[in-house]
């Protein structure tokens, strides 16, 4: 048995697929399409709910059931609109995984899942957090350090490994942001990861349908140019977004201004500002990686980008992944029995 193996049987044992190499839930990005060249080669899928009207959820969702050969996760945004809806949908079908994102679920939505036969991951930002999770009965937590793409915390991934990694051992804990390398990979299932999460690199696979304009983005991007968005005032809660430096980015700026000034003037309420702010990004999203417009259509990406050189087959980009870290592990190996 190779070394890999040993470290990361929890992760593989936990997600039922050849390597815990799950991907990140992309809204207009982690389609079928994604799912079934992640699931084809052994790693771990994800269909992102993003706000998905109910009927074409459902479709996808359905899509997923009846062609993909190993399990899968349905990712739900708790703040989305449609979030209600699309629970309930998931709650009635042969889902085997939720993974809740955007904000903490509640107790009686992990508990509603649970009784559904479904295991639960969360994200989880904070030691508190990560004890709260697991008393609500989430059956693995995500970490996600601030590096990674689209929505993020504030903790970067370095933080959250000593904060909850390195305590956590009463559930699986799989580590996400910044990893982009199965050189990275190895050292996180050192340090006691049951397995990662990658979006970014699976973004400039061939069989990823985003636009080509979008992929080139990434490819001729450094690790500076993915920048998380500012919140301008309490008031409007802005859940801070990681996309690459555009005129969208700058635009979003001018949004909350604007939005702010309305709520203060009585000409809107707070959560239709709160809408307005999601609805930005979910539409600015499809704008750049269905439409092409990488200027004024956000290009959410993690800092991991910085180390996307070129486009991959899927089958490619998972044995590199595979095989770096199995080196990196046997270099280790070799390098502890030598002192």
């Amino acid at each position: 048995m190779s070394i890999l193996e040993k470290v990361w049987a929890r992760g593989k044992e936990f997600l039922g697929v050849k390597y815990p190499i799950m991907c990140g839930a992309m809204t207009w990005v982690s389609d079928f399409n994604l799912a079934k060249a992640i699931s084809d080669n052994g790693a771990f899928p994800t269909l992102a709910g993003g706000n998905m009207e109910p009927d074409l959820f459902e479709k996808e969702v359905d899509k997923f059931i009846a062609n993909l050969k190993t399990p899968f996760a349905v990712n739900l945004i708790t703040i989305a609109p449609n979030f209600r809806k699309q629970y309930e949908i998931v709650q009635s079908k042969n889902v085997p995984f939720v993974i809740f994102a955007g904000n903490f679920p509640k107790i009686h939505d992990v508990q509603g899942m649970k009784k559904a036969g479904k295991r639960c991951m969360a994200f989880a930002s904070t030691d508190q957090i990560s004890e709260q999770m697991i008393r609500f009965g989430c059956d693995a937590l995500i970490l996600e350090g601030s590096e990674a793409g689209g929505h993020i915390g504030y903790v970067s991934t370095m933080i959250l490994l000593q904060q909850i990694l390195f305590k956590t051992k009463d559930v699986p804990v799989f580590v996400a942001g910044g990893i982009g390398t199965g050189k990275m990979m190895a050292h996180m299932l050192l340090m006691g990861a049951a397995g990662v999460q990658l979006g970014t690199r699976f973004v400039v696979s061939e069989e990823c349908n985003v636009h080509p304009n979008f992929k080139q983005a990434f490819i001729k991007a450094r690790a500076r140019h993915a920048i998380a968005t500012p919140q301008y005032d309490q008031k409007l809660h802005v859940v801070a977004v990681r996309a690459l430096k555009n005129k969208a980015m700058e635009q979003f700026g001018k949004l909350q201004l604007e939005l702010l000034k309305k709520m203060e003037a009585g000409e809107i309420t707070h959560e239709e500002a709160q809408f307005e702010v999601e609805r930005f990004w979910i539409g600015g999203l499809r704008k750049a990686a269905v439409e092409g417009d990488v200027d004024y259509g956000s290009v959410m990406a993690g800092q991991s980008v910085g180390l996307v050189k070129k486009i991959q087959p899927m089958k490619e980009i998972i044995e590199e992944l595979v095989n770096e870290a199995e080196q990196e592990l046997q270099s280790i190996k070799s390098y502890l029995g030598s002192l």
